[in-house]
């Protein structure tokens, strides 16, 4: 029956009114959890663990900073990290969640509040569109609707896999929009409106974006499948989708083109290897909220969804064909999860570093989409009895697992509490008051028990070592932060925020320019230019760390950086005599490719300029050589006397150590170190040992525990005064101004300069550099950094960043754009031009109600 008047009114403002009760009972609920844990922001633990801590709020601080006009650089070039490294494609994966942008709001050592927020606002939005979406599936009450919604925005994915990465948050919401949209292709309605969500779920954040595609498409397939119109029909519906979701997604391009191709240019990642499917218990465990434990998709979505999908196959009311169509979904589903090549599918074809069972997130809106087709229904008794006895047999087949921990068991407990109330609803549904009363108590229980589902399952995760927070906003962060601003000469020269303290993209969080950048597009040419010049890296070059020698330093143009330090700050600020970021070569310096070097210290020479070290021929104890193209090799001793190298160099002089691959324990000079490196995962940097005593020997031990070999050339001795007297040189014979501004950097010279302009920027692939306003042309390199010939003589060099794949994709959302446009302007030209024809519109109109209403009559028979 059609409601109308007044009867109308009431009920829409009670579904707008459930949208709200969902988002403001879902995110009531994480806040209570984290109040009771302690977390910030509502206690002092903080929630910068993993990821969340070492990328994205340093990626949130450099936000902030572009929105107030603080930042060196701009959407397209940061120069802060890395020495310098592109960032659309950053911007594009990780701060595209449109509740990123609060933290343009708040002040900057508050970044983690509006990070929080991004978190609360997407689990609070993704409930509300959930109750809408829940809505088009199948009829029945808001209220009802709301409370299954609230399951879906804390669900065990939410809980463990998505809060620590802000971005990913964006799936939660992007699920139920595109449920939205494919509902209106079953409809055929708004196709334009459909291909715009589309668009805003891709852009959001394409990685989930795709795998909530695939999840909505499945449950697409399966309404199809059920739909009574003729098989033409269903046909055109699948068309609609795959047109829109094209439609949506080329518009989105510049977001995929960017990523695609700066991923393709990164620095590749370990190897992930999957390790086989979880044991069928532990998967199943999984299902119960409230635990956590070893490598398996985590899909629960709380007590009242589960107790309602074991019903589900109970409820006669229900065709047959349905039920069978939606619990074989959830099979497939979970078993794709699982399997390798279905793994690959779900993440884009390649095995996530992380966990592999990321696209968990589909399968929960599947298992809220079938719990409310039971509730819908308003299962009897029998029904839910049968449902119960399925989950009470899960508990009992699982009970032995590790899952199955204190809150795990409670929550199941509790689920008698829901059961209780199921049955309230169906032993008075004639009784409207007395629904309404159990309608509001099972609200507070889905609300108690969500909340300590997060509170269980974050107590469990916080426990682990490997979710220690990390250090972001504390009072040495500030005051490093502090420190660096007061020294900012950018672009004259660097201001290096040191070693890696506090997160692992210091130079974004505490701002200056320094080496230290993690990011999956962290770029090859930037991995290996600072890695071949004596920088250290972790994770196989995707975290590059900043210089701690004076000569790699001075290559870079740092003129002051941070150092460790026993003070109460934790760190002090160290000047360095350094030259210009821009430096003049002689147009005789060999570039890359012309010379090999015989070691890094003959590398970084050359990069300089000049020679300042001394490097010794090594004598090793007990005798032997180096292997040619190896290196020395050294046995697995580590808790013997090791390997003992003396050499000679002149005294006064500092020794410096560089074995990147080394792991063991290094003595030389009263100095020790433990180097933890690892073949191509981690790389250490240049040490320095200490000063050579007056007799000029050096004695180095080395002590380690496996079988490896150091380079052939592992010791260097640094003459700083010819050091001071290059830098002096290079900063007299460096360009009278440099500029950097937004992607582009610059320098002018005295007229007619010639010779080689070396940027300390690793030349990674978009640069175009033009001599006196000529042609741009890209630059040749010097231990991968930029380097441009000056001709004959020139005052004038300018280098631009131009982000590669953004044309293309440019293009693309263009031809979309005009696409949307031309479907728009032909529905309103197609309305305006039958507007004379009122009689025949009319009749038209009567037919396609009818119609349409017959389709409406089978579409809802076959739901009911």
């Amino acid at each position: 029956m059609t409601r109308t008047g007044p009867a109308l009114g009431r009920d829409l403002r009670a579904r707008r009114t459930a949208l709200w009760f969902a988002a403001v009972t879902a995110m009531g609920a994480y806040c209570l959890a984290m109040a009771v844990h302690g977390t910030y922001p509502f206690g002092g633990r903080s929630r910068a663990v993993n990821d969340l801590g070492n990328q994205f709020v340093p990626f949130h601080a450099r936000l902030w900073d572009l929105m107030h006009g603080e930042a060196h650089g701009d959407l397209f070039f940061n120069w802060a990290s890395g020495y310098g490294t592109p960032f659309l494609a950053d911007f594009f994966t990780y701060l595209m969640n449109p509740f990123s942008l609060l933290v343009g709001v708040f002040p900057r050592d508050g970044v983690e509040f509006p990070v929080f927020l991004v978190t609360l606002f997407s689990v609070g939005l993704a409930a509300a569109m959930t109750t809408v979406f829940l809505g088009r599936l199948h009829e029945g009450s808001p209220w009802l609707r709301a409370l299954l919604s609230v399951g879906f925005g804390l669900s065990a994915w939410m809980i463990s896999d998505g809060f620590s990465d802000p971005m990913w948050m964006w799936g939660l919401v992007a699920l139920p929009l595109l449920g939205i949209a494919y509902d209106w292709c079953l409809r055929r309605r708004r196709w334009v409106t459909g291909s715009l969500l589309v668009t805003v779920c891709w852009a959001g954040n394409f990685y989930t974006a795709a795998m909530a595609t695939i999840g909505m498409g499945l449950v697409l397939l399966v309404r199809v499948l059920l739909d009574g119109r003729p098989m033409a029909e269903r046909l055109r519906v699948v068309a609609r989708a795959a047109s829109m979701t094209g439609a949506g997604i080329l518009l989105a391009a510049p977001v995929l083109t960017v990523s695609l191709r700066a991923s393709t240019l990164s620095q590749p990642a370990p190897e992930a290897v999957y390790q086989g499917p979880p044991h069928p218990l532990d998967y199943l465990a999984h299902l119960i909220p409230g635990g956590l434990v070893g490598r398996a998709p985590h899909i629960s979505v709380g007590m009242l969804a589960l107790l309602l999908v074991a019903t589900y196959p109970f409820i006669g009311r229900a065709p047959r064909r349905e039920r069978i169509a939606w619990l074989a979904l959830i099979v497939l589903m979970a078993g794709s999860l699982v399997w390798q090549p279905t793994i690959l599918l779900w993440h884009g074809l390649a095995m996530p570093n992380g966990s592999p069972y990321r696209a968990s997130i589909a399968l929960t809106a599947v298992l809220v989409c079938v719990a409310w087709l039971a509730l819908a229904r308003r299962p009897r008794l029998p029904e839910l009895l049968g449902g119960a006895t399925l989950v009470l047999v899960l508990v009992l087949c699982v009970s032995t697992t590790a899952y199955m921990t204190t809150g795990p068991w409670i929550l199941t407990a509790g689920g008698v509490v829901l059961l209780g109330l199921l049955l309230g609803l169906d032993r008075f549904r004639d009784d409207r008051r007395v629904r309404r009363g159990l309608t509001v108590a099972l609200a507070g229980a889905v609300f108690l028990s969500s909340s300590y589902t997060v509170l269980s399952t974050t107590r469990i995760r916080d426990a682990v070592e490997w979710w220690k927070p990390k250090r972001t906003f504390d009072e040495q962060a500030l005051a490093a932060y502090a420190e660096l601003k007061a020294a900012d000469a950018w672009p004259a020269s660097r201001t290096d925020p040191g070693p890696h303290s506090f997160a692992s993209n210091d130079p974004m969080l505490l701002a200056g320019q320094g080496g230290g950048y993690y990011s999956s597009y962290l770029p090859a040419v930037t991995a290996d230019a600072l890695h071949r010049l004596g920088g250290g890296w972790y994770i196989q070059g995707r975290h590059t760390r900043s210089f701690n020698d004076p000569v790699g330093r001075a290559v870079m143009g740092v003129g002051s950086y941070l150092e460790r330090d026993a003070g109460p700050d934790g760190f002090v600020r160290r000047a360095a005599l350094a030259p210009p970021v821009v430096t003049l070569r002689p147009s005789s310096t060999p570039l890359d490719g012309t010379v090999r070097d015989v070691s890094l210290f003959s590398r970084q020479e050359r990069v300089l300029g000049a020679r300042v070290y001394e490097v010794p021929t090594l004598a090793r104890s007990g005798g032997g050589a180096p292997v040619p193209g190896r290196g020395w090799p050294l046995k697995a001793d580590g808790a013997g006397a090791g390997t003992t190298f003396t050499a000679v160099c002149t005294p006064g002089s500092e020794v410096y150590w560089y074995a990147p691959w080394l792991r063991g324990r290094v003595d030389a000079l009263g100095t020790t170190l433990r180097p933890v490196g690892k073949y191509r995962m981690t790389s250490n940097p240049l040490y320095r040992l200490g000063t050579v005593p007056a007799d000029g020997r050096v004695a180095v031990g080395v002590r380690s525990a496996q079988r490896q070999y150091i380079p052939e050339s592992p010791v260097g001795c640094l003459d700083r005064a010819a050091l001071e007297r290059t830098v002096r040189h290079l900063r007299a014979t460096g360009p009278d101004r440099v500029d950097a501004a937004g992607h582009g950097i610059g320098a002018a010279f005295s007229p007619r300069t010639a010779g080689t302009a070396v940027l300390s920027v690793p030349a990674t692939p978009g640069w175009r550099c033009a001599v006196d306003g000529g042609p741009a042309r890209v630059p040749r390199t010097l231990g991968g950094l930029m380097a441009v010939e000056l001709g004959d003589g020139a005052s004038r060099l300018f280098c631009s960043y131009r982000t590669p794949g953004l044309r293309l994709g440019l293009a693309a959302s263009g031809a979309a754009a005009a696409l949307l446009l031309a479907v728009t302007a032909a529905h309103l030209l197609r309305t305006r031009t039958s507007g004379p024809f009122r009689t025949s519109r009319t009749s038209r109109t009567s037919r396609t109600s009818d119609s349409s209403r017959r389709s409406r009559s089978s579409f809802r028979s076959q739901r009911s």
